[in-house]
């Protein structure tokens, strides 16, 4: 008889989810002395012009721009992550369903699955929490700097993280493992046990993977709502929620709720074992 405790896993996009901007519109930009909007308006038109994958234009924009102003190594990245803000209650936010999990006899695990660049993400204050990033990255050549991207993760490439998390198949060069059929109970975290965190249309293929098959999605939203709204209304997410990570917020009140049905269930479930 297994006697492990159950898992949740809660999984979070990065930018406007748990940070109010784009992580390049902090430092980067300040470094490269254009606006937050000429940056983004040209990896549009590149992509349009190219037909580019937006992730591949604005890592091969984020060089070419930056080149004379960085030495594009790995730290040099990490330290713009430093310049990041974060929304309010982020910082205490894993510790508090960490020990809301324990209290309930469950395990809690935080997953990063982000568009944005591993690296920045990896200079930021909350790093640390999550046990595992899967994210944009650059490939370094021998003298440390950046060439090529290593991987690009756009919004329909972050459902393959989703079944990682719920194999248990966390390394992302192993494929044979991902692609091999398990019974949904046997896996390492159901989707049952399964909570995403987003923030708009470039979430839905993860909110919607996650909720179809018995998971739960919240949208996040900071001043308008009617994005969030619609999701609702369209059948994408379960909830959605201001993007206040604060003690007593509506928010950590909704997850809590998630968390104690998932322990309902896992109870229901042993006795039926």
């Amino acid at each position: 008889m297994n006697m492990s405790k159950p898992i949740v896993a809660l999984m979070y996009d990065f930018d406007k989810t748990l940070s109010p901007k784009n992580m390049q519109d902090y430092g980067f930009m300040e470094g490269l002395g254009v606006s937050s909007k000429e940056f983004w308006d040209t990896c549009t038109k590149m992509t349009k012009d190219y037909q580019m994958d937006s992730i591949l234009a604005y890592m091969y924009l984020m060089l070419e721009k930056g080149r004379g102003k960085y030495m594009f190594r790995r730290e040099e990245f990490q330290k713009l992550g430093k310049s990041v803000k974060l929304f309010p209650g982020v910082t205490t936010w894993f510790d508090r369903m960490n020990e809301y999990c324990d209290s309930k006899g469950l395990v809690c695990e935080h997953y990063l699955i982000s568009s944005g660049l591993k690296e920045i993400i990896e200079g930021t204050e909350i790093a640390d929490r999550f046990k595992e990033i899967y994210a944009a990255e650059f490939l370094y050549d021998e003298d440390g700097l950046a060439k090529w991207p290593a991987m690009a993760v756009n919004y329909t490439s972050k459902t393959q993280f989703l079944y990682r998390v719920n194999k248990g198949v966390l390394d992302v060069t192993e494929q044979s493992k991902l692609n091999r059929y398990v019974p949904e109970d046997e896996r390492r975290i159901p989707f049952r046990n399964m909570v995403y965190f987003g923030d708009g249309d470039t979430d839905v293929p993860c909110m919607k993977l996650t909720k179809l098959n018995g998971g739960h999605s919240i949208v996040v939203y900071q001043k308008e709502k009617e994005v969030a709204e619609r999701l609702i209304n369209e059948n994408r997410a379960n909830f959605a929620r201001k993007a206040n990570y604060s003690k007593g917020s509506a928010l950590e009140k909704t997850v809590k709720a998630i968390i104690d049905g998932i322990a309902a269930t896992e109870v229901i479930k042993a006795m039926e074992g």
